[in-house]
């Protein structure tokens, strides 16, 4: 095994787990801000409020991404898997 196939496969793991987490993060995110922006306009500063709202939002988009996602992950695996000899040799 090369450095450079090393560096490959580390850098494909990588942007694999990138793509899996950026949906839910970028969710998060985007209710987070604007929860905080209602807190502030309304000058509620419950630390609990932002809570439910992330976690509605994030399951709504694992459950429309998920699929997705599990694609991405098993493809992922079965490319792993079928270079296993060429990594080796």
């Amino acid at each position: 095994m090369t450095p450079e196939t090393v560096i490959t496969q580390g850098r494909d793991a990588l942007q694999l787990a990138l793509m899996l987490a950026a949906p839910l993060l970028l969710t998060s995110l985007a209710v987070g801000v604007i929860v905080g922006i209602f807190q502030a306009a309304t000058q509620i500063n419950e630390m609990t409020l932002s809570f439910i709202p992330k976690l509605v939002a994030m399951a709504a988009v694992l459950v429309f991404t998920g699929p997705w996602m599990l694609r991405l992950l098993m493809e992922f695996t079965q490319r792993l898997f079928e270079n296993i000899p060429n990594l080796i040799g």
